[in-house]
């Protein structure tokens, strides 16, 4: 499971016209599900999401986390984040989780980010959409949690 976390002022995403999802002050958080990947990857990606300290504290050190600001989360499906572009010039995107994998896994990491008392935004899977996103800092941040082993 891979994601690009960017730290925003604000972000939304916008389907034929219409904001499926907004948020203020958080995470756009860009998701990449790859096959393999199960309950404890998104369990661990819930808690990375929650508990990654990229917002300033008084001294404008990054001490704080989504929790400790009310930030809020803007959730996207984003199989293009598991890209292989190591050979040739066109991404291959082969580790990506097939939808009927990628979409609950999704939602598990929405559903776990709310019991840590994250509100969350999501965008509309398999869905053609307009991402607007504030960067604030910038601040983008790569995470990646391997598929465990059995």
């Amino acid at each position: 499971m891979k994601a690009v976390a960017q730290r925003v002022a604000q972000g939304k995403v916008t389907v034929a016209g219409e904001v499926v999802g907004r948020i203020g002050s958080g995470l756009v958080v860009l998701l990449g599900v790859e096959r393999g990947d199960g309950d404890s990857e998104a369990q661990w990606m819930a808690n990375k999401i929650a508990n990654l300290r990229v917002f300033a504290d008084d001294e404008g050190k990054f001490n704080r986390s989504l929790l400790d600001v009310a930030g809020q989360v803007l959730l996207i499906s984003q199989f293009t984040v598991c890209g292989d572009v190591r050979k040739g010039r066109r991404p291959s995107f082969t580790s990506a989780a097939p939808p009927e994998i990628a979409e609950p896994l999704l939602e598990r990491v929405a559903e776990l980010l709310t019991e840590l008392g994250v509100a969350v935004e999501r965008g509309q899977f398999q869905a053609h959409i307009l991402v607007e996103i504030h960067n604030d800092g910038p601040v983008t941040i790569i995470l990646e949690k391997l598929p465990s082993n059995p």
